[in-house]
């Protein structure tokens, strides 16, 4: 009986217990927090969420619309105005390949 009751009442004990290191990855939750700023500074900069997702290619595009979602209930709710944006994504650079000027070939007739 004892031992019935030790065993319960350490259970309920380590089940309100919170464990150091068993709680989400701090990086995991950063990235998501990122994620969804980003989404609502779309909304907020009148941003289509699929160009959010275009611009922003390596967040997670779940969290990009919670965050677009959730700036668009704020706004729609205190009547608020976005403010158009006008940065745009960068073209990738373009690479040039150089190449070296042909060698003067010799002259292949000899003189006499």
């Amino acid at each position: 009986m004892n031992l019935r009751l030790l065993l319960s009442t350490a259970a309920l004990l380590l089940a309100g217990c919170e464990i150091p290191g068993m709680g989400p990855d701090p990086k995991v939750l950063q990235r998501e927090a990122n994620a969804k700023a980003i989404g609502g500074g779309c909304r907020h900069g009148l941003r289509s969420i699929e160009d959010c997702y275009i611009l922003n290619e390596s967040a997670s595009k779940a969290d990009i619309f919670t965050g677009w979602r959730a700036m668009d209930e704020y706004m729609r709710e205190n009547k608020l105005e976005g403010v158009a944006t006008t940065a745009v994504k960068a073209a990738p650079p373009v690479e040039e390949i150089i190449e070296p000027p042909p060698k003067a070939k010799p002259d292949s007739k000899r003189t006499k």
